[in-house]
């Protein structure tokens, strides 16, 4: 048995000896004081973040509470009051039985999280291995593509050992045969215009006959034309630092079994939640928490998966497997389950090496997170990983966790609607009374907020999960009882990517959410004429109604994501600090770049005042390219606008206007090619607030 083996085991042998102790007999007295003392070593044990036995303990305390919790929750509180409410309190223990899981199990895949460093790689170039570098697009714009294939042509490598693929599905024989003559022109110009541009950019074009298995189809047809000893996966929209392959290759060459080098997916533009409530960059980024503590975490127990971009995968490996498995529409994942039962083994490295887009309306929000759910809820029910040949025990509960926790609909429309089942009809759905509420569901409920700042703190501030799930629960779960009644219906959904909002508008989608938050309004009214007009059950009234509260105040931040604020710059901007030169009138003048995209950027100039800026003027700028060594640039660019900065001088809003290809390399290099411009921005919001504040 590996060292994974008995790490394992022994974490199974000491949670057998917690059930043990947890059927232990106790009155509510002593179970008070059992479960504070215990809360108080946990809360101790926070102190000493830096050691693993203190971790390893502080997550035994914790899983000993929810243990006691539960064994309570099972045997005392399940009361018969009739069908009615027996069937809501079975519902709503139903839901918390799913959050112990999901609790458990993320404590079991966090136990040691790994911190890889980039490996630069070794030898001569003509040693390196040869790597293909395939660009999956089926709609997205020429604008956008052009962006994503300019970068993936200046990685680097040595150039003789790269070949860059446009994988297009939009432009397939099928679409340009299409019945409908209009589709048929478009897929033909889409496929003529993309061509042309991958014979200046020197990249190669891919199509094929019908468009048969989505993304994963797509590629498995791009895999039978290339032949390099790595396969370097980018989205569409996934612009590569030019240190991509320096920082991975090295990973694959070390271990000949390694299928796979995972990397985070950074976004550079505000999802829905960050910009609807103006807090991109105030936060930390939706995804941090499965990219910055998830991944490695399953990363020690050989578990972290593909998640279809920003991954280098070994082409022998996937050949082996028959190409990407298209069982499912998270290929991705069902692929590293596949390789991992083969004996394949993946890393995960913590470091952006792509900059890429998220959905920012609301609608493509839910359209991209339904898929995710749907397909992994897939791999639950056509591939349980609890079942599946080949892979570990260890495995087997890290691949289920991570296709479980996308029930999460179910609970949380459960815990939004419970109160309601008792304060407006009176159902019996939890027999408590204080006491030993106060002895077992307090200490269980703290320990489970404590357990998540300390694991997610820096990276999901305290209730921005809930917020998050709220916005997603009302279409996920119906989207996932569809796959319910027929696992092999969903088809595969393309998330819109750079869209723009011309102005303020109520999301389409908001009427579900609208009625429930209306109905939250309602039911904390009636449960304040309760709590007045039934005093022998002002207790649980009172416990109740605090559970409504909290469940407006969740439901208030995600109406206000429902109001979709206008976003007209396709080209998001993201902070910069590059020293610059720019010529005005004949004469040089110094500044900084302080924000930049490949459409423009802001300049703090040195000049007194806009006398010789007249608007749409030309500027020619000079600056040293972090992403090339130093590499000096010069870019045209038109003033667009001109304000007076605070700490003096001028702010310059240009757009760049490249004379040729040469620019356009030079303004993507700059503005996507830094990957420790990316680091520095994802660091600056891994502030730790504590749970109070972040609420």
């Amino acid at each position: 048995m590996n060292n994974l083996g008995w790490l394992g085991s022994a974490l199974i042998a000491g949670f057998a000896t917690l059930l043990f102790l947890t059927a232990l007999p106790l009155d509510a007295a002593a179970q008070t004081w059992l479960a504070y003392a215990t809360f108080a070593l946990l809360l101790l044990l926070r102190i000493f973040r830096q050691s693993k036995i203190a971790r390893l303990l502080l997550f035994i305390l914790a899983a000993f509470i929810t243990f006691r919790y539960f064994f309570w929750r099972s045997t005392e509180t399940l009361g018969w009051h009739g069908p009615v409410s027996f069937a809501a309190a079975l519902a709503l223990y139903t839901a918390e039985v799913y959050g112990m899981i999901i609790f458990l199990t993320g404590l079991f895949s966090n136990v040691n999280p790994i911190d890889r460093r980039p490996k630069p790689p070794m030898g001569v170039p003509e040693a390196y291995p040869t790597v293909d570098v395939l660009i999956p697009s089926y709609n997205e714009s020429i604008d956008l593509l052009e962006t994503t294939l300019i970068a993936a042509t200046q990685l680097n490598y040595p150039a003789e050992r790269v070949t860059v693929w446009l994988c297009d599905d939009g432009g397939t024989e099928a679409l340009r045969t299409h019945a409908d003559p209009v589709r048929a022109r478009a897929a033909q110009e889409r496929r003529t215009a993309l061509m042309a541009l991958c014979e200046e950019l020197g990249a190669r074009y891919l199509t094929r006959e019908r468009n048969e298995g989505a993304k994963a189809g797509n590629l498995n047809e791009a895999l039978k034309h290339v032949h390099g000893d790595l396969v370097l996966i980018l989205d569409a929209d996934h612009v590569p630092a030019s240190d991509f392959l320096q920082e991975t290759v090295s990973f694959m060459r070390a271990d000949p079994r390694l299928f796979l080098v995972q990397t985070p997916h950074f976004f550079i533009n505000p999802d829905p939640l960050e910009k609807n409530h103006d807090l991109f960059g105030r936060i930390p980024s939706e995804n941090e928490m499965f990219y910055q503590v998830t991944q490695p975490g399953l990363d020690f127990w050989n578990s972290a998966f593909f998640c279809g971009s920003a991954a280098l995968l070994r082409r022998s490996a996937l050949e082996e497997a028959g190409g990407l498995s298209g069982v499912t529409i998270t290929e991705d994942a069902e692929t590293a389950m596949t390789l991992h039962a083969k004996g394949y083994r993946s890393a995960y490295l913590n470091r952006p090496l792509i900059s890429g887009l998220q959905p920012e309306t609301y609608s493509s929000f839910v359209v991209q997170r339904v898929r995710w759910a749907q397909g992994m809820i897939q791999i639950f029910l056509l591939k349980n990983p609890l079942f599946f040949p080949g892979l570990t025990w260890y495995q087997r509960l890290n691949y289920f966790s991570t296709s479980f926790y996308w029930f999460f609909g179910y609970p949380r429309m459960v815990f939004l609607l419970a109160p309601t089942a008792f304060l407006i009809f009176g159902l019996k759905i939890y027999d408590a009374n204080l006491q030993t509420y106060m002895a077992y569901a307090i200490p269980y409920v703290a320990t489970s907020l404590i357990l998540s700042d300390y694991l997610y703190g820096k990276v999901r501030w305290t209730f921005v999960s809930e917020v998050y799930e709220l916005l997603q629960a009302f279409y996920t779960l119906p989207g996932i009882l569809r796959v319910l009644r027929n696992p092999r219906s969903p088809g595969f959904a393309v998330t819109p990517k750079g869209e723009t909002v011309d102005r303020d508008t109520i999301s389409e989608l908001a009427r579900p959410l609208f009625l429930v938050y209306a109905l939250t309004w309602f039911t904390l009214a009636f449960g304040i004429v309760r709590w007045f007009m039934a005093p022998d059950e002002r207790t649980i009234s009172g416990i109740t109604l605090a559970w409504e509260v909290f469940n407006l105040l969740l439901l208030n931040a995600a109406v206000g994501v429902l109001y979709e604020r206008r976003q007209r710059r396709s080209s998001p901007r993201m902070p910069a600090d590059l020293p610059a030169e720019f010529t005005l009138g004949g004469r040089v003048v110094a500044g900084r770049i302080t924000n930049l995209s490949v459409g423009g950027a802001h300049l703090a100039a040195d000049l007194a005042s806009a006398e010789d800026l007249t608007p749409g003027a030309l500027i020619s700028l000079r600056l040293a390219d972090p992403a090339a060594n130093g590499l000096e640039r010069r870019l045209t660019g038109r003033v667009m606008s001109a304000t007076r900065l605070k700490v003096g001088g001028l702010g310059l809003g240009v757009q760049f206007c490249p004379a040729n290809l040469d620019e356009k390399r030079a303004i993507v290099s700059l503005a996507h090619g830094d990957s420790a411009r990316w680091l520095e921005f994802q660091q600056s919001r891994h502030r730790h607030p504590g749970i109070l504040r972040s609420f």
